[in-house]
């Protein structure tokens, strides 16, 4: 890659880095609620995902959903006012940390059922199929959600049906707080995918250009060959399961000991030995990612909550093929909408970054 396209990579892992950091701080100072799950120290799979998709590609993930749509592009504003239950958030305060919607840049959102949103990326790959176009979804989801039985259901009838989703197992070695070694009887759990006939592969998760490289050949099968795969990245998530998980069932050893193989860390190591940046580049680079962050705490707080009569909007859609009569007597029936529609387009930050800059 050129010099720019490593530079924006590193600045995007950077950003979640930080975006994910102030979230706790926000959570401590009870300015975000509910639950909250931290992508910190898995940046590279979610980073170098989205930077092999085309602008009209999809992807659905789980409940650990922040990374992937700041990588998408989405404006961190909008994302942090979403978590502070701000009307002015992605999902118009009601969704919060575990319901990012971006559906103009093909996010179909964090699904807080563990492996409920599998099927919906088969269902998705199908609508593809329908269409005959040259689409790719990508599914998320951690190791947690591979015993469940719509983790199979997926599986089975992508490969039954030719369905091109590419689906991602982010094996940060913990299911909530159980290790991987006391709930799966296969600890490579890419080889599940051959009792499907698909193609799997695993990679180590901590590694930009490892995961870039895996992933690539896997998006090329299934836009061209309409083949689904299932990839393992290898990862670690360094926080508990979400903020209110204080993580005692590893060890602090354990955590300092992975540390040392931070995707940050290791990237900027490997472009400043190339010569391509210095450490100054890449200080000056977290300074502005820490103003862009002072900006969108300062958006969020500043955002009023949702109107109490939102309450009853997005609940029902006047589908012209369904007649709701049931629902007529339901105060949210009449401040539905008169039909489908896409959501408004937030424009993406202006944050980009110069080289060198």
């Amino acid at each position: 890659m050129d010099r720019n396209e490593a530079f924006q990579l590193y600045r995007q892992m950077l950003l979640i880095r930080r975006f994910e950091e102030r979230c706790a701080q926000l959570y401590v100072e009870g300015k975000i609620g509910g639950f909250l799950h931290l992508y910190i120290g898995q940046e590279a799979v979610g980073v170098a995902a989205m930077s092999l998709l085309r602008d009209d590609d999809y992807f659905i993930t789980s409940y650990r959903d922040h990374g992937y749509a700041l990588a998408r592009g989405t404006d961190p504003k909008p994302l942090l006012a979403e978590l502070c239950g701000k009307a002015t958030g992605i999902s118009k305060g009601k969704g919060g940390s575990m319901h990012f919607y971006d559906v103009p840049r093909g996010n179909f959102g964090g699904d807080g059922i563990v492996g409920g949103h599998l099927p919906i990326a088969a269902g998705m790959g199908y609508g593809i199929r329908l269409r005959e176009s040259e689409q790719v979804v990508l599914c998320f989801f951690g190791d947690g959600a591979v015993n469940e039985g719509a983790f199979h259901e997926a599986l089975n009838v992508s490969a039954l049906w030719n369905l091109p989703v590419v689906y991602i197992i982010e094996n940060n070695r913990y299911g909530m707080g159980t290790p991987l070694d006391r709930a799966s009887s296969v600890k490579d759990l890419y080889q599940r995918g051959s009792a499907y006939g698909i193609s799997r592969r695993d990679v180590n998760g901590m590694d930009l250009l490892a995961v870039r490289q895996v992933l690539s050949e896997a998006v090329d099968l299934a836009r061209k060959d309409k083949h689904p795969t299932l990839i393992e990245a290898e990862t670690y998530r360094y926080r508990g399961h979400s903020m209110s998980d204080p993580g005692k069932y590893r060890t602090k050893e354990e955590v300092e000991e992975m540390m040392k193989y931070d995707p940050i860390y290791q990237f900027g190591k490997r472009l400043m030995e190339q010569e391509r940046f210095t450490q100054a580049d890449l200080d000056a680079l977290d300074k502005q990612i820490l103003a862009e962050m002072d900006e969108a705490v300062k958006f969020a707080e500043e955002s009023p909550f949702p109107a109490p009569e939102t309450l009853y909007e997005d609940v029902y859609v006047r589908s012209p093929y369904i007649y709701m009569r049931a629902a007529e007597k339901d105060p949210a029936w009449a401040a539905s909408v008169k039909d489908d529609h896409v959501p408004v387009v937030y424009a993406p930050a202006a944050t980009t970054a110069k080289v060198g800059s």
